[in-house]
Parts: structure tokens; C-alpha cells; sequence
């Protein structure tokens, strides 16, 4: 079977009866692969048919909800269906502090009294790594790249907060081809790395253009999350293959098809509209 990606979530932080949040999932050879764990992704694990004890690694872009809202159930659920080794999970900075606030903190007493349960296994930590840029891990013909990109970073932050926020964004190459996930951004140097002659590339485009219209969207789509009016000629501009649309904002059915033909304008290849679920394959 050639390596492929599953996406599980194709939302946003807002909640939406049809997408769950940020998630998605890389299959290669017998390794099972997660970038980030936003709303629903063990469901969504489950109802692919996928053991979440397989998985391994988990990479984390940044720390906003709707990308790591449901770590905790990644983590311990993994566990509790078999998992009996240390999980891997990389992310920026001060993700190390986050999984040991939720394991020492938030759910050191469901780990205590789930491993006097009877029948389950010992438990198993979580071996976690901060990373910025540069080769994350790899496995059997295939390794993980990461990049800083840029998701509000030109926002006016106080510095204290400017010098802890950091984002990222994956590439995975292997004999096949390369899979890109931009994460969340805007156009930058970072995320032109990752998506250079990327046989798929898997996008944020949280807006059609029309949506564009306030100051309020125009900052977001400025400084904050990639849209329709940017989506497409980054895309061809790196020479991808297969871009895949992902992170919407909720809107109508009619609303999204117009934002896909608006990214169409500027993007030749092969366009796909992410929902959860879809399966793309190098």
C-alpha cells in the first residue's frame, strides 16, 4: 500500500456538526503517523479501523485548542487499547510542559486508578520533544521535516508572549513522493519549504473570497490563516502535485464550493476540498 493521508478533522476552533478539528493522519508501511489531536480524533481514529496503539509518532504544529484539544484522549486511550511502549510526540516549545501538566496535573489520578484495573497493561509515558525547525524523526524509508511558519507571528504580541509563540508546519518525504502540511499560516518563507515540488500539500484555507470583506477578516487574512486569495498561487508557485483544502471556517455547501473555484483561479493542479475522512494516497 502506498503512503497516504487520512484527514480526521477539516475544521476550526469553531464548533461544527460536520468537521471535527485539526487532525490528520499519515500511513506508511506499518507506521501510523498523527499530526495534531484537535476535536473528535479518536473517534475518527476508531471509525477508520486504524489501533490507536499504533500510533507513533504524534507531531503537534502549535498549541491552540483546536489542534491539541484532545491530546489527553490521544495519549491515554493509545494506552488503554494496548499501547506498551513510550509514545513519541514532538512540538515547539513548551509542548514537553503541556504533556506533563496533563499527565502529573489533569489526569494523574485516572493513570493511578486505571492501572489497578484489572487486566490493563503497565502504563507507559510519553517521550516528549520540543523542536523548532529541522529533521524531526524517521522511520523505514521515510523521514519528517519541520518548519516555522508564520500564524500571527507579525501580530502585535507582547514580547514575553511573542518569544514562546511558535508554529509549525511538516514535511514528509519518502521513495514515493512528499506529503506537505502547511499547518496553520499565512505565506511565508517556512511554509514555501515544506510545500517545494510537494507531491500533495495539505492547506489551511479557512475563507472564500468573498468572505474577505471586513477588517476583521482582511487582518485574519493577512496575519493569521491562509484563504482563497492567497491558497492557490502559493501552490503553484511551489509546483505541488494535489493541494487539499483544510481548516474551514463552517460555512454552506454553496460557500465552499465558490471557495475551492476561487483557489481553482490560481492553481492548475489536482484541487481537492478537504472533509474529514478523505483519503489521498502518494
Amino acid at each position: 500500500m502506498r503512503p497516504s493521508i487520512t484527514l480526521l478533522g477539516t475544521g476550526g476552533p469553531r464548533p461544527d456538526a460536520a468537521r471535527g478539528a485539526t487532525a490528520l493522519l499519515i500511513e506508511a508501511g506499518e507506521d501510523v503517523i498523527l499530526i495534531d489531536a484537535g476535536r473528535g480524533v479518536v473517534r475518527q481514529v476508531a471509525a477508520l479501523g486504524v489501533a490507536l496503539d499504533r500510533i507513533d509518532p504524534v507531531l503537534v504544529t502549535h498549541h491552540h485548542y483546536d489542534h491539541i484539544g484532545e491530546l489527553h484522549d490521544v495519549i491515554l486511550s493509545s494506552w488503554l487499547m494496548g499501547r506498551a511502549r513510550p509514545l513519541r510526540l514532538f512540538g515547539p516549545p513548551e509542548t514537553r510542559r503541556i504533556v506533563e501538566a496533563l499527565l502529573q496535573q489533569v489526569y494523574d489520578k485516572d493513570i493511578e486508578f486505571r492501572v489497578h484495573e484489572a487486566g490493563n497493561v503497565p502504563w507507559q509515558q510519553v517521550a516528549t520533544t520540543d523542536i523548532v525547525a529541522g529533521l524531526v524523526c524517521q522511520g523505514a524509508g521515510w523521514r519528517i521535516t519541520a518548519e516555522i511558519v508564520d500564524h500571527g507571528s507579525r501580530l502585535d504580541f507582547p514580547d514575553a508572549f511573542r518569544q514562546r509563540w511558535v508554529c509549525l508546519g511538516y514535511r514528509f518525504e519518502c521513495p514515493e513522493g512528499v506529503i506537505a502540511f502547511s499547518g496553520d499560516t499565512v505565506d511565508c518563507p517556512g511554509l514555501r519549504r515544506l510545500a517545494d515540488n510537494a507531491d500533495i500539500l495539505v492547506q489551511c484555507c479557512y475563507l472564500a473570497r468573498s468572505e474577505i470583506a471586513s477588517p476583521q477578516t482582511q487582518r485574519l487574512a493577512g496575519y493569521t490563516l491562509a484563504c482563497a486569495d492567497t491558497v492557490g498561487r502559493i501552490a503553484t508557485e511551489a509546483k505541488v502535485g494535489t493541494l487539499v483544502l483544510t481548516h474551514h471556517r463552517p460555512k454552506s455547501a454553496e460557500l465552499l464550493e465558490q471557495m475551492r473555484q476561487d483557489v481553482a483561479r490560481d492553481f492548475a493542479g489536482s484541487l481537492l476540498l478537504g472533509h474529514d475522512g478523505l483519503r489521498v494516497s502518494l
